[in-house]
Formats: C-alpha cells, sequence, structure tokens
C-alpha cells in the first residue's frame, strides 16, 4: 500500500538517508509505487528545458513535508504535517563531520633526518 499517495501532485521538501548522512530534496511528488516514491523538478538548461526525476526507496526517507506555493497570487493551503517515520527517534538525523569522512583525516608526519 502507497503511504504518501496524498502528496501526489504536490510540491514537496523530502529529507533522505544516504550512508550516513541525510540529504534534503524537493520537488513535484509524481510517484508512489509503494516501495519507493519519485519526485520531479523542471528546470531550463542552456535555453532547453529538461526535467529531473529521482526514485527514493521507503528505508531511506526520514521525512517528507508538503511546501508552500512561491506565487504570492495562489491560495496558501495549509501545509501538511511532515511525516516522521524514523523507528528510533533518538537516532541523530546527520552523522558529525569525523564519522562523514568515513575515519580519514590528516596526521602530522614525523620528518625525518635532513641531508644538507
Amino acid at each position: 500500500m502507497a503511504r504518501y499517495s496524498a502528496f501526489l501532485g504536490r510540491p514537496v521538501e523530502v529529507q533522505y538517508r544516504a550512508g550516513d548522512i541525510c540529504l534534503p530534496a524537493s520537488g513535484t511528488f509524481v510517484a508512489d509505487s509503494g516501495r519507493s516514491i519519485f519526485l520531479e523538478q523542471h528546470y531550463e538548461q542552456c535555453g532547453q528545458q529538461k526535467n529531473f526525476r529521482w526514485e527514493i526507496p521507503y528505508p531511506c526517507i526520514v521525512r517528507v513535508g508538503e511546501v508552500e506555493p512561491l506565487c504570492a497570487s495562489e491560495p496558501a493551503a495549509k501545509p501538511a504535517e511532515p511525516l516522521d517515520i524514523r523507528s528510533d527517534a533518538s537516532e541523530p538525523l546527520q552523522a558529525n563531520a569525523a564519522h562523514a569522512s568515513a575515519g580519514a583525516s590528516l596526521l602530522p608526519l614525523p620528518r625525518g633526518p635532513e641531508t644538507a
């Protein structure tokens, strides 16, 4: 069953997990397969209309929320409450920089004997 079908056709902002970090994504919610959601963005590049569509699997989704329309002439609908489906609410949303770098760090190199 599709969990997020209420957002179909609406502009949304999604926060999703990619490895140890959380990333934001925004676009129009175009599909819900029951296993993944699909967002789409339309943009212009070099004078040509392009679109970008991506899939976010359910297990990676941290939060989905509706975005208010940018145009002031459109009536502002009350945005839906963001859905938070994390299994462990105490889990941190973002990894700190030390963990995000996968343990890589700069260590001072010992200076060898100088030869003249």
